[in-house]
């Protein structure tokens, strides 16, 4: 029988394991308008209340307020109007996270149109086929190179019509040709908008084949911001006297950042973009804007933390270092398990040498995400309940979610002052979460996507199939593997079709063993191999930051990775990283042997995905040799 306690998922279970868990909705799904309306209906009600801000060539951030946004929608708006644009029409965005993406996505719907994210990295051929399978009629580029990109490939794209460069005053253009229209013409296109129109085609990045477009209503959003908003209260509404903020440096072409700006939007949380995620810039911009949250990939939190323990490292404060990281390791899983109600919080040793690390460590961990951040929020993939642990201790709570792009984002969220480390939180409000019998994750909600476009079975450039394989009542499959415990909290342990079976007939999931890995400033990427062998092995590449600050530390500066894969002090260094991987399993799933490769795995050469996964098969294939020679002598 389904059992719930208040303020908890219901629960469902078959035999002893739990196979169901769903939340009801918070907030009630609007019944019209879109997501065109936020900008006027926070002009209407807080005009003067700052929304946005803006960094100029100084770096000097600059509030927009909510009147000075929807005036700058309606004037871009009604530019894509005068270009002849017509409601339904594809507008395709490639730039980095900047203020001007987030402007001319709310133009766009405002004009009635779709909005069709291109991530910046894209290769000539991934652009071309997302314009040509979206059938987009215009196309929003940052810079030149964008421009020449698309410009390339405009002989093959007989529906692109327009092609503006924001650099080059693209929306200054757009802002001037429909000055002389009347703003009705906006107000008109807007409502003829529903919570069923389709908001945007967002093309999953995909670990194999060509991306798929998913298709987003202006519904799916709003049931995935409304009942975040509610749910995440004291990260989303000010708690204190200090005003909620956030800035947002995950690309924008990405489902995650994408409901975030919206989100924040949605919540008046003032927002300000930051286009580059290189160490200085980041941490340049963190200081400047001094958000009080953040939204981010685990690779920024290991960045950070990595980087803190380099810069005690080269003071020779290593040590120390180390001791402070564990201090707060327990430090937070005592808090943790206090919320839990499941103790009694840091015992009294435990909160004076917290005391006394905070302002060595624990301040300038926090001082590097720009002082104020109390909450993050992290996806993409497991953050690692060490790393969970440590910020928690440090002062600075991280939420887990987990989604796809095909849930617009969060599928599950850790709830506020109920956090369980190691998991991804429970269902978001209005979804329900089931586990198969061969353990996929199963989802339903209202944030769950209408399709794929121009998917079989559909109209080609109109219409779209159902979601996936659908297996029955509604349940959307998501190809990961999971387990729910007995409050209803998931864990997600990988990916269905990455699942390894060594030759002795052991299953392995390799996500666990890479998360730990690839937290090791050493490691860059690392890929888990061993399906159908006799043992689990690994491929790792070096990461640069880590690898250079080594080198620096063992008076071996000036030599090249590829001089550095054999050399006895790394391989033992990297042996130590693989060894604490290997503490997280059973002795068949662990690590027998790895190779250091010379090289890194990057989107540029095929075997990374944007969104920083793995594309295994791609891996596989060129390191084919690296692979058999693992397994050519056996490890003792």
């Amino acid at each position: 029988m389904p059992t719930r306690t208040s303020g908890e998922p219901e629960t469902l279970k078959d035999g002893d394991r739990v196979v169901q868990a769903g939340v009801p909705p918070l907030v009630p799904p609007p019944q019209k308008g879109s997501l065109a309306d936020i900008p006027f209906t926070n002009a209407a009600e807080a005009p003067n209340d700052p929304v946005l801000s803006r960094k100029d060539v100084r770096a000097q951030w600059h509030d927009v307020t909510a009147r000075e946004f929807r005036d700058q929608v309606v004037a871009v708006a009604k530019g894509l109007i005068a270009a002849g644009l017509k409601p339904g029409d594809r507008l395709a965005i490639m730039a980095r996270t900047t203020y001007e993406w987030t402007l001319t996505d709310f133009a766009a719907w405002a004009a009635g149109l779709i909005t069709v994210p291109i991530y910046p990295t894209s290769s000539a051929s991934q652009t071309a086929w997302i314009l040509a399978d979206s059938g987009a009629a215009a196309c929003v580029v940052e810079n030149v190179e964008q421009s020449r990109l698309v410009s390339g490939e405009r002989r093959g794209l007989p529906d692109l019509l327009h092609l503006w460069q924001l650099d080059a005053g693209g929306l200054a253009q757009l802002t001037a040709e429909g000055r002389t229209l009347p703003d009705a013409l906006v107000e008109g296109r807007r409502a003829t908008l529903t919570p069923g129109s389709v908001a945007t085609l967002i093309y999953t990045s995909g670990t194999t084949g060509r991306p798929k477009g998913c298709v987003l209503t202006h519904g799916n959003f709003f049931a995935e911001v409304d009942n975040a908003i509610d749910l995440l209260h004291p990260v989303f509404t000010s708690v204190s006297e200090e005003p909620a903020s956030t800035l947002l440096f995950l690309p924008l072409s990405h489902v995650f950042g994408r409901m975030v700006a919206i989100g924040c939007l949605r919540a008046r949380v003032r927002l300000g973009h930051a286009p580059s995620i290189a160490t200085e810039d980041l941490l340049a911009d963190l200081a400047g804007f001094r958000p009080t949250f953040l939204l981010a990939i685990p690779y920024v939190l290991e960045k950070v933390y990595n980087t803190g323990r380099a810069t005690a490292e080269k003071i020779g404060r290593a040590a120390s270092f180390d001791r402070a990281a564990g201090i707060a390791q327990r430090y937070g899983e005592a808090v943790v398990a206090q919320q839990a109600g499941a103790g009694g919080g840091p015992s009294l040793g435990l909160r004076l040498a917290h005391a006394l690390y905070d302002p060595l460590v624990y301040r300038r961990i926090r001082a590097a995400l720009g002082g104020k951040v109390r909450y993050a929020i992290c996806g993409g993939s497991p953050l690692g309940k060490r790393l969970a642990a440590f910020y928690a201790g440090a002062g600075v709570m991280v939420f887990e979610g987990y989604g796809l792009t095909e849930t617009t984002a969060a599928a599950t969220v850790t709830p506020p002052l109920r956090p369980r480390l190691g998991t991804v939180g429970w269902p978001l409000p209005g979804t329900a979460v089931r586990i198969a019998p061969d353990g996929e994750v199963l989802l339903r909600g209202g944030q769950i996507f209408a399709g794929y476009w121009n998917a079989p079975g559909g109209v080609p450039g109109a219409a779209v199939a159902p979601p996936g394989r659908d297996s029955g009542g509604g349940w959307f499959p998501t190809g990961d593997i999971g387990a729910l415990d007995e409050a209803g909290y998931l864990t997600i342990t990988g990916r269905k079709k990455e699942i390894l079976i060594t030759a002795g007939g052991k299953n392995v999931a390799p996500a666990p063993l890479e998360d730990r890995l690839r937290a090791h400033p050493l490691v860059g990427q690392c890929m888990v191999v061993g399906d159908n062998r006799s043992f689990v092995a690994a491929l790792l590449t070096l990461e640069a930051d880590g690898l250079g600050h080594w080198q620096r530390m063992h008076h071996k500066e000036g030599l090249r990775p590829a001089q550095l894969v054999d050399d006895p002090e790394l391989l033992a260094e990297l042996q130590k990283a693989v060894d604490d991987a290997n503490s997280s399993v059973s002795q068949a799933e662990s690590i027998r042997k790895f190779r250091v490769l010379p090289v890194e795995f990057t989107e540029e050469g095929g075997h990374l995905t944007p969104s920083m996964k793995l594309k295994r098969s791609k891996v596989a294939r060129d390191f084919a040799e690296e692979i058999e020679e693992l397994y050519r002598k056996r490890p003792r």
